[in-house]
Order: C-alpha cells, then structure tokens, then sequence
C-alpha cells in the first residue's frame, strides 16, 4: 500500500490554533479535488497531527474522536474517507504532567508514520507526507516518504536542515497532488 501522510491543520483543514470545534472545522480549498487526484493513483490517506492542546490542557484527548468524525464526515461529503486519525497529544512543554513528555510520535520525528506502516503495511517508499511546517517535512524525510511543503506562509521558523529540504514546494494541497501525481506518472512509465 502507499500513502499520503496529511497533516491536519493548514493543509487539510484551515488553521485556526487548537480548534477541536467540529463545526468549525473546513477543509482548505482544493482538498477534495486534490485527495480525488490522489486516489486514483492508488494512495490511502492518513492524518497525522500534533495536538499540544492535549499537553497544554487545553482541550483532553476525549476531544479527538469528534474531530476524526467531523474529518471522515467532511471526506465522505467529497466521496473520500481516510484509513486512519492518528494523533501526538504531547510536548515536552505541557502543562499536563503525563503529556508533558518528550516522546517518538511528535512530528518532526515519525513516530506517527512508522505506526501507520506497521499498522497498514504501507510502502514508505511509495508515499507522500504532505505538510505546512518543516517539522512535517522532516517527520515524513526520517520516515523515509517523499515530502511535499505547503507554502501557505505557516512556517514561520525556517530551521534548515538537510532532513528538513521537502522534496516538493506547493501553495496549496491542490497543487501539491498535482505535482505528486506527475512524479508518480514519470516514475511509473520508467
């Protein structure tokens, strides 16, 4: 199997910090049209997102489920669906002693994407992670996936390293399948 790794917000979803609000929450722009693009060439969906909220008491981890619904409602709607919601509810900055831990699943290290191979037999090879941040890029470079950066101004660090180089710049998620979907045809008629 291959994937497509999605981070949540600012690239699957509009960002708005810490939203657990189902009903605010929106796909970006394109999404459908992109996702539709990707499932043709056979890949599966994952989320994967950090959600510090949890570390910072914010919100609890009750909260996820509701937003994984709100997701799988919204890519029903586009005729869509993702194979799984998988989620960090750390940062080694927490407020919440037992999330407040340095852990293996907090992008940029890719816990969440090594979960998902085992769990799916997917090919990292043969994927993609698609994010906003260079913290998502670097999950999915350690993982071993190509890498595309959704340049939607999100990324305000700018930390370089060479795990952190994307394979591909996009503006938005659409573009990014586009660009995804063109790799994927050049190297398949190799």
């Amino acid at each position: 199997m291959k994937a497509i790794f999605l981070d949540k917000d600012g690239t699957l979803v509009e960002n708005i910090p810490h939203n657990v609000e189902p009903r605010r929450i929106m796909l970006t722009t394109g999404a459908g049209a992109a996702l539709r693009l990707l499932a043709k060439l056979d890949f599966r969906f994952f989320v994967v997102t950090n959600q510090s909220g949890i570390a910072y008491g914010y919100f609890g981890e009750d909260a996820m489920p509701p937003v994984s619904y709100r997701l799988g409602d919204l890519l029903f709607r586009e005729g869509l669906f993702f194979e799984h919601f998988y989620y960090c509810p750390h940062h080694p900055d927490g407020t919440v002693a037992r999330y407040a831990v340095q852990c293996h699943c907090r992008k940029p290290r890719p816990g969440m994407l090594l979960k998902a191979a085992q769990d799916y037999e997917i090919d990292l090879s043969a994927s993609w992670m698609i994010g906003d941040i260079l913290h998502d890029i670097e999950a999915g470079n350690r993982a071993g996936c190509r890498t595309v950066l959704i340049d939607n101004g999100n990324e305000t660090e700018w930390h370089l390293g060479p795990r952190r180089i994307p394979t591909r710049i996009a503006p938005d998620l659409y573009s990014a399948a586009v660009l995804i979907a063109s790799h994927t045809e050049h190297t398949d008629t190799r």
